[in-house]
């Protein structure tokens, strides 16, 4: 199919200081998927945005189906037949999967034919979904199944989906991938935004690529590679972590059986956990979101008190020790979360960077806030990460997701730490970001630090650890050496596909 389906045209958007989008113009095309590349702060969120209605544009037009459209708010966008999948999915965990996608629609039939229909569209497209089920019982990927289906049951002539495989493992992304193509013949179009450029390559067939909220270029996925792609992004040569190789030091950081149950209502409970951390090590821990991640974070960070003998570093039980007494160790942390537990939204850089790094930056005296020391060490963070922001005056939620990011790694590295604890470092975060972090991790372990990268990008932990271990259910795998691991074998250590089906198209 070939007929336009969405028109931008000449589309501008500013807001106090900053052009998000300038006279960005390109089409999408029925029964097409369509990449929307960026380096983060590139304008990709505000396009989306104004598209599905949630943000007005200053000028420009766009139409969609040869009619004009200008939806002023996303009831609008989804009446004319514009559906989005988020990135953060907005699910209540304890209702079911059918009162959930009824909380989603405009005038939602009876329960059980709501449940009927959820059942025949979740089959028709390879995604298997329980309409009865408990959302908070769920898994990450069975999660963004009732997203999708919530908006299949729209009908929809476009499909947005913003980063749509963060949470899911090899096995599911491929089986998304085959919901997708179906959609796709079809006659639906999708507008596909992703920082994982391998993938764009296998779906999409054209991409258009924005560089500070302008159209910079457009490409056949198919026909360019990834590094090509990530140039064209960024505007400079992208550059590939690295590190020499170095023998380990001795055992910094140990777990002995760690067991705790669930912080909350739906958590996971860790089982059993025992591994070893060397000082110049990576080690790269994969696992499909809500299997344990969140929850060893907060055993290492001692937001979570454990057994004493738990948690061990250098030798002695810290597994009762609060979270400064760990910073004053040398045992940091980074949460996935990074607005409102890694950052306070509210709150400056400067005051974000003495949350963390009060202890072992030496930020007070005598009882007293050392605002300049503070001020010197926000701006440190923010030249060394390339965080981009006019100074550490501005409110962490003034910057893009990606920035902000680059600012919580950054504070965590530059204290120095014997061993750092990440989870999702580069989640959200576009290449030249993600390959920048990356070599600040690398560096730091080959300067003798223990590192420890909590990830669900598979390349990612390939790329940069040396052992490598699967969080599933809250048990940790026997770590392996990360050199000669297929993806196929990673994905199995992580549990497989959840009972994903493979969409087939009717014949």
């Amino acid at each position: 199919m070939t007929d336009v389906l969405l028109q931008l045209k000449g589309l501008t958007k500013a807001y106090p200081g900053v052009v998000a989008n300038k006279d960005v113009s390109f089409d999408i095309r029925a029964g097409e998927v369509h990449a929307l590349l960026g380096e983060n702060g590139a304008g990709k969120s505000t396009l989306v945005k104004t598209i599905y209605g949630l943000v007005r544009p200053d000028t420009g037009t766009m139409t969609l189906a040869g009619q004009p459209f200008q939806p002023g708010e996303p009831r609008a966008a989804r009446t004319a037949g514009v559906a989005m999948v988020f990135q953060h999915f907005s699910l209540f965990d304890a209702l079911d999967v059918a009162e959930n996608i009824a909380l989603g629609m405009e005038d939602p039939p009876a329960m059980n034919a709501l449940a009927a229909r959820i059942t025949e569209v979740s089959a028709k497209y390879g995604l298997p979904l329980d309409p009865s089920r408990i959302v908070g019982d769920l898994s990450a990927g069975e999660r963004q199944r009732v997203e999708i289906i919530r908006c299949l049951l729209q009908e929809p002539r476009l499909l947005i989906m913003d980063e749509p495989t963060s949470v899911l493992t090899p096995q599911e992304v491929e089986i998304l991938f085959a919901t997708l193509r179906k959609l796709r013949s079809e006659g639906t179009a999708i507008l596909y935004i992703s920082h994982k450029l391998e993938e764009i390559r296998s779906l999409c067939e054209h991409a258009t690529i924005l560089r500070l909220g302008q159209v910079v270029g457009t490409c056949d996925p198919r026909q360019t590679s990834a590094r090509d792609m990530a140039e064209m992004m960024v505007g400079s040569i992208l550059h590939v972590p690295s590190r020499p190789e170095a023998p380990t030091g001795e055992v910094v950081l140990k777990l002995d059986r760690l067991c705790a149950p669930p912080p909350r209502q739906f958590g996971t409970a860790l089982r059993d956990i025992s591994i070893e951390v060397r000082a110049g090590e990576v080690l790269g821990i994969g696992g499909v979101a809500g299997n344990g991640q969140d929850e060893l974070l907060l055993a290492l960070s001692g937001e979570m008190k454990t057994e004493a003998s738990m948690v061990q570093f250098k030798g002695a039980a810290i597994g009762r020790a609060a979270s400064n007494a760990r910073r004053r160790l040398g045992l940091l942390t980074a949460p996935e979360e990074r607005m409102g537990h890694a950052a306070a939204p509210d709150m400056s850089l400067t005051e974000n960077a003495i949350l963390t790094g009060t202890i072992r930056e030496e930020l007070t005296q005598n009882g007293f806030l050392r605002w300049g020391k503070a001020r010197v060490f926000a701006e440190r963070v923010i030249k060394s990460f390339d965080v981009r922001t006019p100074g550490p005056g501005n409110a962490a939620r003034s910057l893009s997701g990606g920035n902000l990011q680059k600012f919580v790694i950054g504070r965590e590295i530059l204290q120095r730490p014997e061993v750092l604890v990440v989870n999702q470092p580069t989640w959200g975060v576009d290449a030249s970001a993600a390959a920048a972090i990356r070599q600040a991790l690398l560096d730091l372990a080959a300067n003798g630090a223990a590192v420890i990268v909590i990830s669900q990008d598979l390349d990612e932990l390939m790329e940069i650890s040396d052992r490598f271990a699967a969080l599933n259910g809250g048990r940790l795998s026997p770590p392996r050496p990360a050199q000669g691991l297929s993806v196929e074998e990673i994905g199995l250590m992580l549990g497989g596909a959840h009972d994903m089906e493979v969409a087939h198209v009717a014949e």
